[in-house]
């Protein structure tokens, strides 16, 4: 799955890991209903943390669409709220 993180670039992430990543979007979209700011931040913090960990950078040179995209590091919770589906950022 090809993962945008606004502002930093595409992450080919591999299926296997899409389950875990789901509970931390899981953790960000609880943080944002509640409108807990510090929670808020730690999620996003730890999601964009192991997207980095297990995806690794997508060739620049190839344009694929971005099956995801991630909001920033410094994103605020009106803006991710914006982004957020039913299903939260990531499908599944």
């Amino acid at each position: 799955m090809i993962v945008r993180i606004l502002g930093e670039g595409q992450l080919e992430v591999p299926e296997s890991a899409v389950a875990e990543l789901n509970q931390l979007d899981g953790d960000l979209e609880a943080a944002v209903e509640r409108g807990d700011e510090p929670a808020f931040k730690a999620a996003l913090h730890t999601l964009l943390t192991r997207l980095r960990e297990v995806g690794s950078p997508a060739d620049p040179d190839t344009l694929e669409p971005s099956g995801l995209i991630v909001p920033q590091e410094d994103a605020t919770m009106a803006e991710v709220h914006k982004l957020l589906s039913d299903e939260g950022l990531i499908p599944g």
